[in-house]
């Protein structure tokens, strides 16, 4: 069996210890096995051209395998593992077209954040902001509220969060961006390819195009012309 390419589908990923679990057919008779996923394994496929990309795994992810006898000698085990496909979501996908609105389970996993959807228990991965405030213990695995953005590439697809809460500074930012207030910034590093400053405080930071002459704890005033929870841009006055 060593040789032959199986097709199955993940019905369990465990995103801490980087394996699945993959459900097959051979002969008729339903079989499951282990295969490793982590960011090692997918490189060493690439390397060897049978992967493109490394890819984050989901349940019902249909994979192309092949099988064969753990280095132990005790167990079968899934190697060569191919993404293929994911009908589930697709499902969500073309779902989010007429009703842009999930349900899931906040998630953490190796210092990033995911949203397990309710019914397809897919994991998606989810952007936090520089600015946002990062979920307590016992926020995470609480029921939120959701959309999917990015769906025009299920490979970048992820799960945007209803209900985030930012900084008290992003406000202060914010306010000032809608109303185009004034704000005097505090030089903290200047290098060749620009000056940075402290709009407020030093939780939110910004960069300047290089001028001669300008010195650390220098101020320059400037306006917000563009702000969003992944991005601000300033304009010395």
């Amino acid at each position: 069996m060593s040789n032959t390419i199986i097709l199955g589908k993940v019905s369990f990923v465990n995103h801490e210890k980087k394996y699945i679990l993959i459900e097959y057919e051979v002969n008729g008779k339903k079989k499951a096995i282990n295969g490793k996923i982590d960011d090692k394994t997918q490189q060493e496929l690439i390397d060897k051209k049978i992967i493109k990309k490394k890819h984050h795994f989901h349940i019902g992810d249909m994979v192309n395998f092949i099988a064969k006898l753990a280095d132990r000698g005790d167990k079968m085990i899934a190697c060569n593992i191919q993404y293929k496909y994911n009908e589930a979501l697709d499902v969500l996908i073309n779902k989010a077209k007429t009703n842009n609105l999930f349900i899931g389970y906040l998630k953490e996993v190796d210092g990033k954040y995911f949203v397990k959807e309710i019914d397809s228990y897919l994991f998606l991965p989810t952007n936090f902001s520089p600015w946002q405030i990062k979920p307590t213990e016992d926020e995470l695995n609480e029921q939120v509220n959701f959309t999917l953005e990015n769906t025009g590439n299920k490979e970048k697809a992820i799960a945007q969060l209803t209900k985030v809460k930012y900084i008290p500074e992003y406000y202060v930012a914010e306010k000032a961006f809608k109303q185009k207030i004034t704000i005097d910034t505090k030089v903290y590093a200047i290098k060749p390819h620009g000056i940075f400053v402290n709009v407020v405080t030093n939780k939110i930071q910004a960069k300047l195009p290089f001028k001669e002459g300008v010195k650390i704890d220098d101020v320059i005033p400037v306006k917000i012309i563009y702000l969003t929870p992944f991005k601000i841009v300033v304009e010395a006055l």
